[in-house]
C-alpha cells in the first residue's frame, strides 16, 4: 500500500509512527503542500478534499483523514482494543484531538514553522496558542491518574495526541508546566518501533 503525505506534518507522522510501531510494510510518497501538490487533478482524484495524508490500498481504494487511517491500520493489533467501551474511548480522544487540540497546536506550529510567522497572522497565532493551552490542561489532568489515554495501555489514542503535542514548541507552546504530559511523551518514545518526526 501507499501513503501520500508530508513527513513534517503531525497528521502524516501519526501514520509513520504507527507503521513503525507495528512494522507495517508500505511505500511513502512525499507531498509538498506549500507547492500546491494536493491541488492537482491527480491528487484530487485520490482525495477530493485536497488534504493529506491519503492511504492507497492494493485494491486501488483510497482512505483519508489521519485518525480514520489509524483505526484501519491498527485493526486486530495491540494498538486498538476490541472492547467496545474502550474502543469508544479511543475515538473520544481522537475526536478531542481533531476538534480541541489539533486546530490550535498544529495551526500555531504551521504559522511559525511553515509560514515563518507573518505579521498579518500574529493575532491568529496568539489565539491558537491560547486554545492549545486549554487542550493541554485537559490532557495534563487526565494523565495525573493515567499512564496512557485509554486503559493505561499505549494505543492509537496516544499516537493521535502525541503527534502534535511533542512538537508544540515549534509553535512556541511551552510544555514546561505540564509534568505529566512530559512523562507521557517519554513513555511513548520508549515504545517498540518508535521513530522521530522529520525536521
Amino acid at each position: 500500500m501507499i501513503i501520500y503525505g508530508d513527513s513534517k506534518s503531525g497528521n502524516c507522522y501519526k501514520l509513520q509512527l504507527l507503521c513503525s510501531n507495528l512494522a507495517v510494510d508500505h511505500q511513502w510518497v512525499e507531498i509538498d503542500i506549500l507547492n500546491q501538490e494536493t491541488q492537482t487533478d491527480e491528487f484530487l482524484h485520490k482525495n477530493p478534499n485536497g488534504k493529506i495524508p491519503v492511504l492507497e490500498l492494493d485494491s486501488g481504494e483510497f482512505l483519508t483523514e489521519s485518525n480514520a487511517i489509524l483505526n484501519f491500520l491498527a485493526q486486530d493489533s495491540i494498538l486498538l482494543t476490541n472492547d467496545p467501551y474502550q474502543r469508544a474511548q479511543v475515538l473520544q480522544w481522537q475526536f478531542f484531538e481533531q476538534y480541541s487540540h489539533e486546530p490550535y497546536v498544529a495551526v500555531a506550529r504551521f504559522i511559525e514553522k511553515y509560514l515563518g510567522l507573518p505579521i498579518e497572522r500574529l493575532n491568529e497565532y496568539k489565539q491558537k496558542q491560547q486554545g492549545a493551552y486549554k487542550a493541554l490542561d485537559v490532557m495534563e489532568k487526565h494523565l495525573t491518574t493515567n499512564t496512557f489515554f485509554v486503559d493505561n495501555t499505549y494505543s492509537i489514542a496516544d499516537i493521535s495526541l502525541y503527534a502534535y503535542t511533542h512538537v508544540a514548541d515549534e509553535g512556541s507552546i511551552d510544555l514546561a508546566h505540564y509534568p505529566h504530559i512530559n512523562a507521557w511523551l517519554k513513555r511513548v518514545e520508549q515504545q517498540p518501533g518508535y521513530c522521530k518526526i522529520a525536521q
